[in-house]
């Protein structure tokens, strides 16, 4: 899989590391991080997730990805606005 980086260009996933679910909560306290670990949700279709370019330009990312197919149609920077 291929995630092209706004500032770098098409990278390979290897140059990135996941973090989950973009529309997820904060950290936060540690109480409900079972749920968030263990029993979260797992949608069939396109998502929202956190990456982040460890290898490039270390910039955390949006990328929109369907889950089913894992064909990334958009990728942007987390501090933007979604379009």
């Amino acid at each position: 899989m291929r995630i092209s980086c706004p500032f770098c260009g098409d990278r390979d996933l290897q140059e990135f590391v996941y973090r989950g679910d973009a529309s997820a909560a904060g950290i936060g306290d540690c109480s409900d991080m079972v749920e968030r670990v263990y029993l979260r949700d797992n949608p069939a279709g396109p998502i929202d997730e956190h990456w982040y370019h460890a290898q490039g330009c270390r910039r955390w990312l949006v990328v929109t990805r369907d889950t089913r197919t894992h064909a990334i149609d958009t990728a942007r920077l987390a501090r933007e606005p979604k379009p």
